[in-house]
């Protein structure tokens, strides 16, 4: 593994995982904390210091170790996930769709934001491979953490809002899976599957969606060209 590489590989994602991970547990606790749960408010979770967010092991261990096991090919991370107590919630089962929304929305909006800085800078000639590149990463983070924490498993952000929507017999039911859940995710993860069946055409559908949105832009560009 070139170090070199590495370093400056860390050095472009730090900023925008950082901005990511930060921004998206944050979410969960302002959500959670409208709705009725003080839970992560009162343990100081609902703030934008990313020190507060950080896990050893998820967020710096395991990605450096994968990354050095797999040659670059494959990266995989948490945060500590924001502390919530569902039933106090003002509806819990309505709410828990909105309260795990928030995160990936967040996501979805910090890629946009990301998009947005690359046409800036395209606009005014800033063609700096560093923060050009930090923009694209930017992008690449957040719309990969949008579409993974949408995957319909518990603890996902996807499968809680699964449980929120099914009807309460068959929620009960999905619900057991979160226990087991993560282990489920990473087989799915090693053997490819959440890549080809989810990743893949999500990421893809996000990108398009993204470019729609910003479309304006685009024409707005060319006509002052």
């Amino acid at each position: 593994m070139d170090i070199n590489l590495l370093i400056q590989t860390v050095s472009i994602f730090a900023l925008p995982v950082l901005f990511a991970i930060t921004l998206h547990e944050a979410a969960h606790g302002y959500a959670a904390r409208y709705f009725g749960d003080n839970t992560a408010w009162n343990l100081g979770r609902v703030t934008l210091n990313p020190m507060n967010h950080i896990d050893l092991l998820g967020t710096i261990a395991m990605p450096l170790l994968l990354y050095f096991a797999t040659n670059g090919a494959m990266l995989f991370g948490y945060a500590k996930p924001v502390p919530v107590r569902f039933g106090n919630l003002h509806h819990p089962k309505r709410d828990m769709i909105w309260v795990a929304l928030a995160g990936p929305m967040i996501n979805f909006v910090q890629a946009v934001l990301w998009f947005l800085l690359l046409y800036a800078m395209n606009a005014i000639g800033l063609t700096e491979p560093f923060f050009v590149s930090m923009a694209q990463a930017g992008v690449l983070v957040n719309v990969v953490m949008f579409v993974f924490n949408l995957f319909p498993v518990p603890p996902l952000d996807g499968g809680r809002i699964v449980v929120g929507l099914l009807p309460m017999r068959q929620a009960m039911t999905y619900s057991r899976i979160e226990p087991y859940g993560f282990f489920v995710v990473m087989f799915l993860v090693m053997v490819g599957a959440v890549n080809r069946i989810w990743m893949q055409p999500l990421m893809s559908l996000t990108y398009g969606v993204i470019s729609w949105l910003l479309s304006p832009l685009d024409h707005l560009l060319f006509v002052s060209v």
